[in-house]
């Protein structure tokens, strides 16, 4: 990283198009180069080759009135055959989202066509996901985090915090924890998080003699993997932390009828993701990448001068910043008292977006906003993927296959469903890419096997749903993964340690969880442990 740039503590070194393109390992070549066949090997096999008996086995009073529809229009072999093509598509699409062979917007439009060409899905349902409420959200969004980056509010807050109260190393790392749980309060976009915060740790990191490339050192892998945790795990506290967290609500709140509210996500959401966050900086700076006394102390003399001077730099706080904070206000407002006024998140952010491009009242223009088209696509892939899992309802199909082969009935005891049902949600995050897709996944399975086994729905599918953001291990599981190892200040075996332990000690905390504060909210029913 220090030979790419001249001034190792200039914040404008760091905006994303300047980092360096990492290089890629062995490993990922060659998963790049078996990507594309792979997927078409599998694609051929699942859709062609494979004896799915179970397809053929599928019990009509099992299914969502949805893939009923279908079951009843197609018939047993119709609509066994629209399943295993819906399984090859899934299977497909995971081996190109994980190898990267094609990028992921790429593969998004590829699953779109194919599961109109397969008949899976009508094309109205297919490309009308683009049109999602969710991806209006993400749109709206990114309006509004660029309201906040183009009036410099964002970038004021992180470093007026840091100035204030980085005065040492554990300062510095409580520092930006409470940044990035106050900015996923108002930014439901991690990347936008992300790449706000970027140049602000990677200055200080390098204020503590630490640059990337050749010159890491434990302070600068623990405050560059800590904010990849906090950016996502701070998300998890709030509904409105990513547009998953959102469609994983709204999934919920079809099956039972009522809205999931922000207030109710956060209740039982925030008290755990800021655990989490605090076991997770004790592990790493005292277990993982115990800080050695040189790294505790600045080693570039007056280096936290030169963030003070980026500060001063933006003057006295502007009438801009002002509306831009009045603004994000009011929408919080109405975002924590949603249960009373019913207005959804979705609206709210549109009504923000609105007055913020408002031109005279608004503070910012369309040519200021930066809204990454290739993540939406890549997010509209992600959610027509799973209007064809809802449509041939092969979750579900999948699930009573399992359980009804192995036993399992009424008399399984609730424990075994929740502590298996949240270690599957968990542990994916591993394989995926995608926390839509597993939001679309894993919630209406947990939702399912609720329903067949008599319980509330809530009692599986929020805990499941409350999982949707541990996305921090490897560098596919989340684009904020993707972006902050690009900065080369931890190994692949660095974010992999911390990472798994990380998501060892989650499962462990929502277990303990549902025994005690799920049961008191009356999430969890009481006396099933």
């Amino acid at each position: 990283m220090s030979a790419t740039h001249t001034d190792i503590l200039d914040m404008h070194n760091y905006r994303i198009e300047k980092l360096p393109k990492r290089s890629h390992s062995k490993v990922e070549k060659a998963l790049h180069f078996i990507g594309i066949p792979l997927s078409i090997l599998v694609f051929f096999l699942i859709y062609f080759v494979f004896d799915l008996d179970f397809l053929m086995h599928i019990k009509p009073e099992s299914l969502s009135k949805e893939a009923l529809k279908s079951f009843d229009k197609l018939g047993v072999i119709g609509f066994a055959q629209t399943n295993r093509a819906m399984l090859a598509i899934f299977a497909a699409s995971l081996i190109l989202w994980l190898t990267e062979a094609i990028p992921n917007y790429l593969t998004s439009l590829v699953l779109i066509i194919t599961l109109v060409l397969t008949k899976v899905l009508p094309e109205n349902v297919a490309y009308a996901q683009l049109g999602h409420k969710v991806m209006w959200l993400n749109i709206l969004s990114f309006i509004l985090a660029s309201m906040l980056v183009s009036t410099g509010v964002a970038k004021r807050f992180a470093l007026w915090f840091i100035v204030k109260f980085g005065k040492n190393a554990t300062s510095i790392f409580f520092s930006f924890l409470v940044i990035n749980v106050v900015l996923s309060l108002f930014i439901s976009a991690t990347t936008a998080k992300a790449t706000i915060l970027l140049p602000i740790f990677m200055v200080v990191a390098a204020v503590y003699g630490a640059t990337g490339g050749k010159n890491k050192n434990n302070f600068g892998r623990n405050l560059v993997l800590q904010n990849l945790f906090q950016i996502n795990i701070s998300a998890g506290a709030f509904v409105t932390g990513s547009g998953a967290n959102l469609l994983a609500a709204s999934i919920i709140a079809g099956a039972v009828g009522s809205e999931v509210f922000f207030s109710d996500w956060m209740q039982a959401a925030a008290p755990m993701a800021l655990i989490l966050i605090l076991i997770g900086g004790f592990l790493g700076t005292k277990v993982f990448f115990r800080l050695k006394p040189e790294e505790q102390k600045p080693s570039i003399e007056g280096g936290m001068e030169r963030l003070k001077q980026e500060l001063d730099k933006l003057g006295k706080i502007k009438w801009s910043e002002i509306r831009s904070i009045i603004i994000f206000g009011a929408i919080l407002l109405l975002w924590v008292t949603d249960r009373y006024h019913g207005i959804s998140p979705t609206a709210v952010a549109f009504l923000g977006a609105v007055i913020a491009l408002m031109p005279k009242i608004g503070v910012v223009e369309w040519n200021e906003v930066d809204i990454p088209w290739h993540l939406l696509l890549f997010s509209a892939g992600a959610y027509t993927l799973g209007a064809g899992l809802d449509h041939t309802d092969l979750p579900g199909i999948v699930v009573n296959s399992v359980f009804d082969h192995f036993g399992f009935d009424q008399t399984t005891p609730f424990s075994v469903l929740y502590i298996s049902l949240t270690g599957a949600m968990i542990f994916s995050a591993l394989f995926f890419e995608s926390k839509t897709m597993r939001a679309m996944i894993f919630v209406p399975i947990a939702i399912g096997i609720a329903q067949r086994f008599g319980l509330p729905v809530l009692s599986l599918a929020l805990p499941v749903a409350l999982l949707i953001e541990h996305v921090y291990v490897l560098p596919f599981n989340s684009k904020p993964a993707m972006l902050l190892y690009t900065t080369d200040h931890y190994s692949l075996t660095d974010t992999f340690k911390f990472g798994f332990t990380m998501l060892v000690v989650a499962w462990i905390m929502i277990i303990l969880m549902g025994q005690t504060y799920f049961q008191w909210l009356g999430i969890t029913p009481n006396g099933v442990f």
